[in-house]
């Protein structure tokens, strides 16, 4: 019954993102403009708000779905997580209209982390047992408060989202059938896979449909939420894999920006991914390496769920990093083409 239903929520995802950005388009084209500015990767005003299909998606097909089956992890949990999507759905989109100062946005961002947190439905910290019970909740809350900013941050080139989100949702769909989520979290990891391949139609390079905050933060959130249930059962290497691509690009930028002295919230194109670009490498380019790399993270997280064992986790996250590290280089140097091209 769960693998039908994971079909068919996958499915049902794609359509429904499929249709209300359809139905939508005019509207977005006409009020919800994204112009270039220093951070832009585009040339010319493109509608945003592609999000909204992606989320309304999701909710509908999850809570369908999982009232279906009864597999809800319990008021509270479900509760709090439409909760807070729709929170940060809301807060994205008044971003994307009227962009919000800083600190209110982080505090409506953590608030919603810690909701999610606070009412997980999990048997187990992130750490031994006889430490702190608020150290580990205040790794989780800087953690998930950071997930939710970089996948943000990250979502500055056409099918550059599509190209880390989807990957890791499937990955975390197949890993749920095979026992490691429970059957909410992998039927929202499934239906949160197929809406994003019903956006990518739109977003694929040249794109027609940019995300939005309204798209960026929420699909941050779940994807955390998923994380977090996947590292409390115990597969904390599984939950640092996945991930590690956009985790890398997003923080050493923000370290480096930072030792530079330079403003974290303004809008710039020192990510590794944006360079990139600069470097000669197009958008699909940028995206097929991406979601190669990804493949190879997911390949590593497999082995840690087969193989749980320490040393078998050390060798794994210091490969997945020795991949990214080396992808994060190969953007930042010139293509051949690019160099030719300079030198005629």
């Amino acid at each position: 019954m769960l693998t039908i239903l994971l079909i068919c929520a996958l499915l049902i995802a794609f359509a429904l993102a499929v249709a209300i950005i359809a139905m939508s388009m005019p509207l977005l084209q006409r009020y919800a403009l994204a112009r270039p500015n220093a951070r832009s990767s585009h040339r010319i005003p493109t509608p945003q708000g592609g999000g909204i299909a992606v989320v309304a998606g999701v909710l509908v097909t999850t809570f369908g779905a999982a009232s279906l089956l009864d597999v809800a992890p319990g008021m509270p949990a479900a509760l709090s997580l439409a909760t807070g999507t729709l929170l940060l759905t809301l807060t994205g989109a008044w971003d994307d209209i009227r962009p919000m100062a800083a600190l209110p946005r982080l505090a409506l961002q953590a608030g919603c982390v810690a909701l999610l947190i606070g009412f997980a439905p999990v048997e187990a910290g992130l750490f031994p047992q006889d430490w702190p019970a608020a150290f580990g909740l205040a790794i989780a809350l800087l953690a998930g408060l950071w997930f939710v900013n970089l996948v943000n941050f990250m979502d500055g080139l056409d099918w550059i989202t599509v190209a880390e989100m989807v990957p890791v949702t499937a990955a975390l769909a197949i890993f749920g059938w095979l026992g490691f989520l429970d059957p909410f979290a992998t039927l929202l990891a499934a239906s949160l896979c197929g809406a994003l391949c019903g956006f990518a139609l739109f977003n694929k390079p040249v794109a027609r449909l940019f995300l939005g905050d309204v798209g960026s933060l929420p699909i941050g959130l779940m994807v955390a939420w998923l994380l977090y249930l996947l590292a409390t059962n115990g597969y904390v290497a599984a939950a640092i894999l996945l991930p590690l691509y956009f985790c890398a690009d997003a923080t050493i930028t923000l370290i480096r920006r930072a030792l530079r002295r330079e403003r974290l919230f303004e809008a710039h194109r020192n990510h590794f991914y944006q360079r990139a670009t600069d470097n000669g490498f197009t958008a699909m380019q940028v995206a097929g390496h991406v979601f190669a790399v990804n493949l190879g993270l997911i390949a590593l997280a497999s082995v840690t769920l087969i193989l749980p064992y320490p040393a078998v986790q050390v060798l794994t996250i210091a490969l997945g990093l020795g991949i990214v590290m080396a992808l994060l280089m190969r953007f930042s140097r010139p293509t051949a083409q690019w160099t030719t091209g300079e030198n005629k």
